[in-house]
Parts: structure tokens; C-alpha cells; sequence
């Protein structure tokens, strides 16, 4: 069934299918024909029927209550972000269906900020596409500049996967961003298209994406196999702004007085002193 018409059947399915018999204490009687637990011992565990909960994977009852949903989250063991993204594929509060303009500029204000930044930095929107970098962030990352999207560049692009020594952690990372950011938005015809584009062409995407991982993308470290400085590991911080839904400034910063922060200074002396680059966004 498609994801848009089941939302709520499609992440219980695939949560369920992550937690094995061991996780819950059930003990584990030979050969299974399911990866995970089976529905009926999620229904025995949440204290519901296994009538009730086949309804709720198949799309038959998109209105459980939020007791049902708290007891079928504890048996999945979901985290805060799974547990609120569950919550919201049944939200009675109907979704925005605002159509989204094909070009999405930062505010002048965020792009002023940008110019006056010296660390490497650049804009991006829900769906990872770059809004704008500045000269030192494309000097780390050639790809991060306008028109671009993160998700087709980390998947598809050979380039990009040699430049991140972590590429598995980091495909993780963005797939589970991109699931906490759209939410329960998920006939948005953008994110339709981005994700049918990047399940057809990557198998990894494929993994990640039926897995239904959500997870807030926060401050972290990020390493970069550099062709020209070699290891650099920076720290990377992202800041909501005002604009369109969504929009995120991020930040990448060396520890002070460290090697990195050396090899950055070496970047930031080669690369163009030029404002930097923005333009329409277009669809690669």
C-alpha cells in the first residue's frame, strides 16, 4: 500500500518488524517467518486485540486513542522523536496542504548573516536542497553550493560519498532528519518526488527509508577526507531561521587552537573572498 494513503500501517510495520522477541522478553521459538515480533505478540504486549491491531497496520482505523498509541509505542520501544512522529500520523489537526513555491530564497537578513560569517556555512530547506554557502563552505564541500541537493549528492554521487569517511553514519543521519522533518506530511509532492527519485536509483536509500527511523538532526561532528587537507573533523551546529518552513542555517566550526583549526585557516587563505553564491533554486 502506498505510504500516503497508510502512513501510520506502514511505521508501525516497519518498527515492528525492528524489534526482536529477546527485546520484550518473549522467548524466541525456533524459526520465524517475520523479521521481529508478529503482530499478535504486539497486541498481547499492548493489551489490545490482534483484530484491532491488524486494523491499524492495514489503514482500517486511523483514529486509535492516545492510550492505545502510548502502549503500542512502549512495546516498539520507541524513542521521544518515533513516539511524537507516531502521534502525529494521527493528528486530527488536518494537514497544511500550502503549495510551495518551486524557488525558496532565505530571507535578506539570513543571507547577510551568511556573508558575515567566517566559519564555513550555508542555507538549506526541508529537503536538503542548498539555498546558499559561503565561499568557505564550498571550500570544504565543492557540492554544497545553490541548486543542490544534499540527499541526491550523499547517494548518488560518487563524489560526495568518498568526501565523508562516515558516509554510513551520515546517510543514517539525513534519512532520519528528512522522516522528523516532513512528518505526517508525506503527499507534499516535492517529498514525493525526492524520495520515489532516490528509492528507485539507491539501494542504501532503500534500507534507511524502510526503516522509518526518525530523528531530529542536531550539533555533532562531521569528518571530511579533504583532497587537499586530508582529515578534518569540524563541528557543525544547525539554527532554525525565519522564512519558509524549515529553512536551517548550518555551521561548521574547528575546536580552537587544534590542527583542524589549522587546516581550515589553509582552506579559508585559497578559497574565492567573494560573497557568497545564491541564486533560484533549481531543480537538479
Amino acid at each position: 500500500m502506498h505510504e500516503s494513503t497508510n502512513a501510520l500501517g506502514e511505521f508501525l510495520r516497519a518498527r515492528r518488524e525492528l524489534v526482536t522477541p529477546g527485546h520484550v522478553g518473549i522467548p524466541d521459538g525456533g524459526v520465524r517467518r517475520v523479521p521481529g515480533l508478529r503482530r499478535e505478540e504486539v497486541a498481547m504486549l499492548a493489551g489490545i486485540s490482534a483484530d484491532y491491531y491488524l486494523r491499524l497496520e492495514r489503514g482500517r482505523d486511523r483514529n486509535p486513542s492516545r492510550q492505545v498509541l502510548d502502549s503500542i509505542a512502549r512495546v516498539l520501544q520507541l524513542d521521544d522523536d518515533h513516539r511524537a512522529h507516531l502521534l502525529s500520523l494521527v493528528a486530527e489537526t488536518p494537514r497544511q496542504r500550502r503549495p510551495l513555491p518551486r524557488t525558496q530564497a532565505p530571507p535578506t537578513g539570513a543571507l547577510k548573516l551568511l556573508d558575515s560569517i567566517v566559519q564555513p556555512a550555508f542555507i538549506e530547506n526541508r529537503y536538503f536542497d542548498v539555498l546558499a554557502s559561503n565561499p568557505l563552505m564550498r571550500a570544504v564541500d565543492p557540492q554544497l553550493t545553490v541548486g543542490r541537493n544534499q540527499l541526491r549528492d550523499l547517494f548518488l554521487d560518487s563524489g560526495g560519498q568518498s568526501l565523508y569517511p562516515e558516509w554510513q553514519n551520515a546517510t543514517e543521519c539525513l534519512v532520519a532528519n528528512l522522516r522528523h522533518t516532513v512528518g505526517n506530511d508525506v503527499d507534499d509532492p516535492r517529498f514525493i518526488e525526492l524520495t520515489g527519485e532516490l528509492t528507485l536509483a539507491s539501494p542504501r536509500f532503500r534500507e534507511l527509508w524502510a526503516r522509518h527511523e526518525v530523528r531530529r538532526q542536531s550539533g555533532g561532528e562531521m569528518r571530511f577526507d579533504h583532497p587537499e587537507v586530508g582529515d578534518l573533523t569540524l563541528n557543525r551546529e544547525r539554527m532554525s531561521i525565519d522564512g519558509p518552513d524549515g529553512l536551517m542555517l548550518v555551521v561548521f566550526h574547528p575546536d580552537a587552537g587544534s590542527h583542524d583549526a589549522e587546516k581550515l585557516a589553509l582552506l579559508a587563505s585559497s578559497s574565492t573572498p567573494s560573497s557568497h553564491v545564491r541564486g533560484e533554486l533549481r531543480r537538479a
